[in-house]
C-alpha cells in the first residue's frame, strides 16, 4: 500500500515522522488534492471535523477514493475514516495504533458486530447485493444460505452462518437467524430478507438480484493443451468461450494446468491465471474420456488438458468440460471437490508493528486461521478479527505447532503459521517443508513462504551497517545440534574473518557457550575487532552495547539478544559499527 501522511502542527509533525511514510507538512488542504488520486492511502494528522472537511469535496466512490486515516494530534485515536474495508483503511488503522501505542476506531458496521465482510471472505469473491444483504444481517434478518456445491465454507462464512446451528461448512443450504439487533424489535419474527449463494454457476445467477450475494469459489481449473507457438488470442478466446458455453463463472477459475514443455508459452501465460504444470509421465496414468494417439506421438502422454485439468484439481475431482478444441489448443475444465489448503508460514519481524512487511500483514489478514507460539500470536493481536480461529502454543512445541497447521490446511483452510523474524532463519519453515515432503497431507496443501525482517538484520541497522560484507549467522543453542559441531562452525568462521550474527547465545541454562565462542574467535581475531549486542531489536526498551571482543561483558547478554562480532575490516566511528564493502571513496 502506497501511503503518505500529512501534518499541521508540531505535535503532529512528530507523530507523523514516526510512521516511516511519505510525510508532507503544511497546507493539508492542497496536500490532500495533490495526493488523492497518487496514494492508496492518506494519513492526516489533525483534529477529525477538520480532517472530514478537507476531503468531503474529493470523495467520489469508495472502489477508487484512498482510504483517509485520521490520527489526532495527541496520538490517543487513529480513526478509519474512508476505504475500511475494500481499501485496507482498517487494517492500516490498527497498524498505525499499534505503531504509536494508540486506540484503533474501527466503525464499519460489521466490524463493529464482529461479523466478516462479506466481499471480503478470503479466496471468494463476492457479486450481488453486498451492502443489502449486509444490512439485512444487522438488523436481524434471517439469511438464506444456498450451497448446491457442498462447497466447504471459508471459516469467516461460517462464524457468519452458524449462529443459530442450523448451517454449518457441510450444509449445502440452510436457513440462519442471526442475532437480533437494536433495530430489530425484540421477540418479533425472522423474516427471510438476503440470501448467500456459494457457486460457480451462471445458470441462476449471472446477475445477482437484490438483497442476494453470490460467493464464487476458487472451484475451477482449466487444463490446456497448445501447439509450440500458439496465438495467444486464439487460446484466450478458446478458454472464454468454453467457460462461457457451460454456463461457469469466471472468477471461480483459479489455475491453469498443462504439460511442463509448455508453461511459459506466451499464450498460456497470457491466460492470467497460476500455471501449475506436468511432467508426461505423470498425465499418462490419468484415464480420461478422450485420449489421442497423436498427443501421445507428440508429447508422451495421451492427454493434456482434461488430464492436467483433473491432476491439478486434485482428489475427488470430475470433469465438468471435456476436451474442447481450436486449431492450436485444447481446453478442458475440471471442478475440485473442495478447497485446496494454503499454508502460510509468515514472518512477522523482530518486533513491533512497524518492523512488519506489508506482505506479511496481506498473507495473515488473507487467513482464516493463525497458528503460533502465544508470543508471537501476541505480536500480530491487532490483525487478528473476531471471524479468525487461533490456535496458541506454548514454546517447544514447533512440531506440535507445524501438524496443527498442516493438518488445518489439509481441511481446506487458508492457514497461517507465525513466527518472529523470517520464516526461513531458525524459525518453521524449514519444519513445515521436511513435514509436507514425505507426508500424505502434501498433496492436500499449498505452502507459501512470506519473508520477514530478521534479528540479525534488525540488530544490525541498530548498530550501523556491520553486516555490509560477507557475513555469517550461527546458533550457539545445543537444544538440537551437537556443541561439538556448532563449535566446529564458529571455528570456520572465525578462520574466514567473516562477520558473526550470534542467535540464542545466552541463557540461564546455557550460560556458557559465548564465553567459549568468544575464547575461538580471539585465536583468530584482534582483541580490539568490535561487537555490538543488540537486545530486544525493534522492540520497546531496546538496548545497544558496543565494545570489543576483549572487553564485552557476556553477562549483559540475555535469550532475547543478538551478538555481532565484527571482522578484522569491522570498524566503529563514533556510535555506529560498520564493515566497508571495498567501494572506492
Amino acid at each position: 500500500m502506497k501511503a503518505i501522511s500529512i501534518s499541521v502542527t508540531r505535535k503532529g509533525y512528530g507523530l507523523a515522522e514516526r510512521l516511516a511514510y511519505e510525510h508532507l507538512h503544511g497546507d493539508v488542504a492542497v496536500s490532500v488534492r495533490r495526493a488523492w488520486h497518487a496514494y492508496d492511502a492518506i494519513i492526516l494528522v489533525m483534529a477529525t471535523g477538520a480532517a472530514v472537511r478537507v476531503i468531503a469535496p474529493l470523495l467520489c466512490d469508495k472502489s477508487t477514493d484512498p482510504a483517509v486515516i485520521s490520527v489526532d494530534d495527541t496520538g490517543r485515536y487513529v480513526i478509519a475514516l474512508t476505504g475500511g474495508h475494500a481499501g485496507g483503511g482498517n487494517a492500516l488503522a490498527r497498524r498505525i495504533a499499534a505503531v504509536l501505542g494508540a486506540e484503533p476506531v474501527v466503525t464499519t458496521a460489521t466490524d463493529s458486530v464482529g461479523l466478516p465482510a462479506l466481499d471480503l471472505v478470503p479466496g471468494m469473491p463476492a457479486e450481488g447485493d453486498v451492502a443489502g444483504v449486509t444490512r439485512s444481517i444487522l438488523d436481524g434478518s434471517s439469511v438464506q444460505v444456498d450451497n448446491p456445491l457442498g462447497w466447504r465454507l471459508p471459516l469467516a462464512l461460517e462464524h457468519l452462518v452458524a449462529s443459530d446451528g442450523t448451517a454449518g461448512s457441510d450444509a449445502g443450504a440452510g436457513m440462519v437467524n442471526c442475532p437480533p439487533r437494536a433495530t430489530q424489535p425484540l421477540g418479533a419474527p425472522p423474516s427471510v430478507e438476503a440470501r448467500i449463494v456459494v457457486t460457480d454457476s451462471l445458470a441462476e445467477h449471472g446477475r445477482p438480484g437484490p438483497m442476494t450475494v453470490v460467493l464464487r469459489p476458487p472451484s475451477l481449473v482449466a487444463g490446456v493443451g497448445t501447439s509450440l507457438g500458439a496465438p495467444p488470442d486464439e487460446v484466450s478466446t478458446l478458454l472464454d468461450s468454453v467457460m462461457r458455453g457451460a454456463g461457469l463463472a469466471p472468477e471461480s477459475l483459479v489455475e491453469v494446468a498443462t504439460i511442463d514443455r509448455r508453461r511459459h508459452e506466451p499464450a498460456v501465460v497470457a491466460l492470467g491465471r497460476q500455471v501449475v504444470a506436468f511432467r508426461a509421465d505423470e498425465l499418462r496414468g490419468l484415464a480420461v474420456p478422450n485420449p489421442s494417439e497423436v498427443v501421445t506421438a507428440a508429447v508422451g502422454t495421451p492427454s493434456v488438458a482434461e488430464a492436467a485439468a483433473l491432476l491439478a484439481a486434485g482428489p475427488g475431482a470430475s470433469l465438468v468440460v471435456t476436451k474442447q478444441s481450436s486449431p492450436h489448443a485444447t481446453v478442458a475444465i475440471a471442478r475440485r471437490a473442495g478447497p485446496k489448503g494454503i499454508l502460510r508460514v509468515i514472518g512477522l519481524g523482530p518486533g513491533g508493528a512497524d518492523s512488519r512487511t506489508q506482505a506479511a500483514e496481506r498473507a495473515l489478514l488473507r487467513s482464516e486461521a493463525i497458528v503460533g507460539y502465544e508470543a508471537y500470536v501476541e505480536q500480530c493481536a491487532d490483525l487478528i478479527a473476531p471471524y479468525h480461529q487461533v490456535v496458541r502454543s506454548p514454546i517447544g512445541s514447533e512440531m506440535d505447532r507445524v501438524r496443527q497447521a498442516a493438518e488445518l490446511a489439509a481441511g481446506g483452510r487458508r492457514v497461517a503459521l507465525v513466527c518472529s523474524g523470517d520464516p526461513g532463519v531458525y524459525a518453521m519453515a524449514s519444519p513445515v517443508l521436511e513435514l509436507l515432503a514425505t507426508h500424505e497431507l502434501q498433496a492436500l496443501v499449498d505452502v507459501e513462504i512470506v519473508p520477514g525482517v530478521t534479528a540479525a538484520l534488525a540488530a544490525s541497522a541498530a548498530l550501523g551497517a556491520p553486516l555490509g560484507h560477507d557475513h555469517a549467522s550461527i546458533s550457539l543453542s545445543d537444544l538440537l545440534t551437537p556443541w561439538e559441531v556448532i563449535e566446529q562452525r564458529v571455528e570456520y568462521a572465525a578462520q574466514a574473518d567473516m562477520v558473526i550474527a550470534f542467535y540464542n547465545p545466552r541463557s540461564r541454562r546455557r550460560n556458557w557457550q559465548l564465553e567459549r565462542a568468544r575464547e575461538i574467535l580471539l585465536a583468530h581475531r584482534a582483541a580490539s575487532t568490535p561487537v555490538g549486542i543488540v537486545t530486544d531489536a525493534a522492540r520497546p526498551g531496546q538496548t545497544i552495547l558496543l565494545g570489543t571482543l576483549e572487553d564485552f561483558d557476556v553477562d549483559l547478554v540475555s535469550m532475547t539478544s543478538c551478538v555481532i562480532v565484527g571482522s578484522s575490516t569491522t570498524r566503529v566511528a563514533g556510535d555506529r559499527m560498520f564493515t566497508p564493502r571495498g567501494y572506492q571513496t
